[in-house]
């Protein structure tokens, strides 16, 4: 199965003429980075690429921690929004599928919720092993299948599936399959959940009203260690050998 790639650039563009598409609060964004930061260990100067880059969000939060950041993304919209507000970070129109940079040229990756828009992750996987330097980095960020919440109301399996604010092509991932994926192109890959990231948006109204105890929710209810494999979001991250 292929991802629609067209369908995927009009829902985006879309969104650049309603809002920067910045779903997280300020601290989740942060907590995301702090993430990064930390299961890549690289520092400061590291040369990262944004796949999935959107308005620049993480691209803008990743140069702040003194990264030389580039973000990528399909959305020429949403690339033209993120280079108006951030005109100090070079932003590049291209499909993580086919990466426009050359063999070996990064340090990091970080693939922001773009895992689980693609239905099969493998060509992704190769792509960022091809432009990663031996021993570089990427981390990734996707909606967790084991978390009730993503599975109820974002997987398509499920009776209570709502498709207001998502493509097509999303559906949360499964951990040991995008690291499986990973690995089987030659990375180290390895997973960890992650909870505690508010949300500032929901395209649905109706949800929308519910977001602050959603918030509260995974806050408080996936806190413990023994939850720790249902918080919301998968992070996968490796190395390449």
């Amino acid at each position: 199965m292929l991802q629609d790639k067209s369908k995927e650039i009009e829902f985006f563009d879309r969104h650049a003429g309603a809002d920067d598409y910045n779903v997280f609060s300020d601290a989740a964004n942060t907590k995301l980075i702090d993430s990064f930061a930390r299961l890549s260990n690289l520092g400061a100067g590291a040369k990262v690429l944004d796949l999935g880059c959107g308005s620049g969000i993480f691209t803008h939060l990743l140069h702040r921690r003194g990264y030389a950041a580039t973000g990528l993304d399909l959305s020429p919209k949403l690339l033209e929004l993120a280079r108006r507000k951030y005109p100090e970070i070079v932003f590049v129109e291209g499909d993580v599928e086919n990466l426009p940079f050359d063999d070996a040229s990064a340090d990091g990756v970080l693939l922001s919720a773009i895992v689980h828009h693609l239905p099969e992750p493998q060509q992704c996987a190769a792509e960022v092993y091809r432009v990663l330097r031996p021993g570089g980095r990427f981390v990734a960020f996707d909606p967790n299948r084991a978390n009730p919440f993503m599975y109820l109301y974002r997987d398509p399996t499920s009776p209570f599936y709502s498709s207001v604010g998502v493509t097509e092509n999303e559906r949360p991932v499964c951990a040991d399959e995008v690291a499986a994926a990973f690995a089987d192109v030659g990375f180290r890959a390895f997973t960890e959940c992650l909870g505690g990231l508010s949300y500032r948006y929901v395209a649905s109204p109706f949800a929308r009203i519910a977001l602050p105890i959603y918030n509260l929710l995974d806050d408080w209810l996936f806190r413990p260690g023994f939850m720790k494999s249902m918080r919301p979001f998968v992070l996968t991250y490796g190395v390449k050998g």
